[in-house]
């Protein structure tokens, strides 16, 4: 039998995550004993071993490990679908919120491009409210994946656009944005170089979800954060042009004649059949 329940596979990968049957029974909430069985009632009905159990623990077979990568994709196509339902619940769906579309962006970057995409598409007569979400760098593919997000704007070369389907938008250059009293901020322009090993004013270094480019001075958490040190002079970081928009009068931004041009795009899943979203879409390629 081919057929898999999504409580099978939550099962299963919080053993496959865990390799450990007490701590994924903990995770779970259930006792250890019927998480073993429903694995092994598993394994019997697919007809393949999953796990190689011994006294060392717990391993993955060739099995398990294909099970766990497509299990977690099929997992996060089932919550993608239940939000995005709930999502698309207009006002005359019983007890179903206002029909919306979640844009993920990251902080900063692209203003003035998404105030003129979502100024033009609240014109629309069938337009859908908009929650815009900020996120980390690498942060909006994931949240296309698991239906956190119904559209993103992404930014090649630092996003991966694979399996979206995109609409280019607008391609620029970088800049350092740099303390303004710092002798680098009266440069016309700089090069990666003249950035890269600067003493006393290191590369901000993005906690879990990537910069442009990462680099060895301190973690950032977020952009308020990353504004604040550099003002202080404690950190430089590499953006695109657009992020001009959110500097402060402590900041300068100085062009990178040599840093590859940045395209943003805005990114959806390929198999998307939301109306409001093709809305959006057609706004988007109009702009």
């Amino acid at each position: 039998m081919d057929t898999l329940e999504t409580r099978e596979l939550r099962y299963f990968l919080a053993v496959a995550e865990e390799l450990h049957f007490g701590r994924a029974a903990e995770r779970l909430g259930m006792a250890q004993p019927p998480l073993s069985r429903a694995i092994q009632q598993l394994e019997r009905r697919l007809g393949v071993r999953l796990l190689e159990r011994d006294r060392r623990g717990v391993a993955l077979t060739g099995a398990g490990e294909m099970l766990l990568h497509e299990g977690r994709a099929a997992l996060d196509a089932v919550t993608a679908a239940a939000r995005r339902t709930r999502r698309a619940g207009g006002p005359d769906s019983p007890g179903g919120p206002r029909n919306r579309l979640v844009l993920a962006v990251k902080a900063g970057d692209s203003h003035e491009l998404l105030h003129k995409l979502l100024d033009a598409y609240a014109a629309e007569p069938d337009a859908a409210e908009v929650e815009v979400v900020p996120s980390g760098t690498c942060e909006q593919g994931e949240m296309l994946r698991d239906g956190r997000a119904d559209a993103a704007l992404m930014h090649a070369p630092f996003n991966s656009l694979t399996g979206f389907d995109t609409e280019e938008l607008m391609t620029e250059g970088q800049i350092a944005v740099l303390p303004a009293k710092h002798p680098l901020a009266a440069h016309r322009t700089l090069s990666l170089a003249d950035v890269s090993d600067v003493p006393g004013l290191p590369l901000a270094r993005w906690s879990s979800n990537g910069a442009y480019p990462p680099g060895p001075g301190p973690e950032i958490h977020d952009q308020t954060q990353l504004a604040q040190l550099i003002a202080l002079g404690r950190t430089m970081a590499v953006y695109p042009e657009s992020a001009r928009a959110w500097l402060w009068a402590e900041h300068a931004a100085v062009p990178l004649t040599d840093a590859p041009p940045v395209v943003t795009h805005l990114a959806w899943p390929a198999h998307s059949r939301s109306l409001a979203l093709a809305g959006l879409i057609r706004t988007a390629t109009r702009l």
